[in-house]
């Protein structure tokens, strides 16, 4: 019998605590904090946002002037080879 009573007393306290809990989640104050803290957040947000952007940027360029010299080099090399068969012909 010792156990129902300490099973109902930890029972009645947690819906004590869960309803005491949501008083004070639910209170201006707290509302004040969640406001400021979630504007913090979008800042934040925006900050990485615009950095991923910059980084994005920079990666393209980077592999568009990679693609610009393999394409470079492909030629001169189609060039090299046209040039030896050209001699091997002679």
């Amino acid at each position: 019998m010792n156990t129902f009573w300490t099973k109902l007393g930890l029972f009645a306290g947690g819906v004590l605590f869960g309803t005491a809990g949501i008083r004070i989640l639910s209170s201006r104050d707290a509302k004040r904090a969640y406001t400021h803290t979630t504007a913090a957040v979008l800042r934040a947000k925006d900050c990485v946002m615009e950095t991923a952007t910059r980084v994005k940027e920079n990666a393209d360029d980077i592999l568009a002037d990679a693609k610009e010299i393999n394409e470079a080099r492909a030629a001169k090399e189609a060039e090299e080879v046209a040039d030896t068969s050209f001699e091997d012909e002679e």
